[in-house]
């Protein structure tokens, strides 16, 4: 759709202007001049094509990929026995000794080692602990992770709706700079094509994701979902599992830019008020030990040690 004159008069000097005036309306009149082909079952090819790569089946792809995990998560619980839950126990162990009326970070403790996890993680699996029949239903537990690993995925798919990449064409002058173009930029269109469906299918494909949530019940989809649903709920999420301190680069940028220096400077304050607690939840100097891990077995004990390393 080329850009009318008035529009053009209007972002005369300032490109920007032509951008914002467009835009929503070549957006609109860009889905009317294409619109989506309906699918039917008749039509076997271009149904699985559109369903693949038209954005406006997003939905509908997301929606049978849901189905699909319903009914394998299901099929995991049921079928596979949960032989490797001694990260489970250990939670319980650690928890239950606050439940106990422990708050000595350096005393909690399970088969693993000591407690390592912020106040989030203790608080959120203490109800586990209750609505598990004090940690020994597994099972209930499975299928309160399942609820957590769908959910998760339904907020990972709704990210991914909103992504959108911009395409802008000149049918005169094809690759046109908009920020450096001017009132006299000859029919100018801009189409807004949104990621595939298809994009979904890797993220139910994870064996290791599965694992973790169903037949594992680690603390990480905890934290990942809390990450996920929301930026600002960013300090609930390093309460669960400090891993989550990897994005908080970004995290720190947008305290600074709504706080300002001082503002910034008393956030972090409050976060290290509390030192015993600080110094087991966050100890950056402990070392793991090699028998539990999983995603280091390639390394030989010593290498895996090694400060160097």
């Amino acid at each position: 759709m080329a850009i009318n004159k008035r529009t053009q008069q209007r972002g005369a000097g300032n490109p920007q202007t032509i951008v914002s005036a467009s835009a929503s309306s070549n957006h609109s009149r860009f889905s009317e001049d294409k619109p989506v082909p309906p699918l039917s079952i008749f039509r076997p090819i271009q149904l699985v094509t559109e369903l693949l790569t038209n954005h406006a089946h997003f939905w509908k792809m997301a929606g049978l990929l849901f189905l699909v995990e319903i009914l394998l998560n299901f099929v995991i619980i049921k079928k596979i026995p949960c032989k490797y839950y001694i990260d489970w126990i250990a939670y319980m162990q650690e928890v239950s000794g606050y439940l106990k009326g422990e708050t000595d970070y350096t005393k909690l403790r399970g088969d693993t080692g000591p407690l390592v996890y912020p106040a989030g993680f203790v608080y959120i699996y203490s109800a586990l602990y209750y609505i598990t029949d004090l940690g020994k239903n597994i099972l209930k537990g499975q299928w309160i992770f399942m609820g957590l690993y769908l959910l998760n995925l339904g907020v990972v798919f709704a990210i991914y709706s909103k992504d959108k990449a911009v395409c802008l064409y000149s049918e005169a002058n094809k690759g046109v700079d908009l920020m450096h173009s001017n009132s006299n930029t000859p029919s100018l269109r801009i189409y807004f094509s949104q990621i595939p469906p298809y994009v979904l299918i890797p993220l139910c494909l994870s064996k290791r994701l599965h694992s973790i949530y169903v037949l594992r019940l680690f603390n990480d989809p905890v934290a990942m979902f809390l990450l996920f649903a929301a930026t600002l709920a960013f300090l609930l999420a390093v309460s669960v599992k400090m891993n989550i301190l990897l994005f908080f680069p970004a995290f720190g940028f947008l305290i600074w830019q709504t706080q300002g220096f001082f503002g910034t400077i008393v956030q972090l304050v409050v976060i290290l008020l509390v030192q015993s607690y600080l110094r087991k939840a966050f100890e950056f100097s402990r070392v793991f030990q090699y028998k539990w891990t999983v995603n280091w077995k390639f390394l030989d004990e010593k290498t895996f040690l090694s400060e160097d390393v």
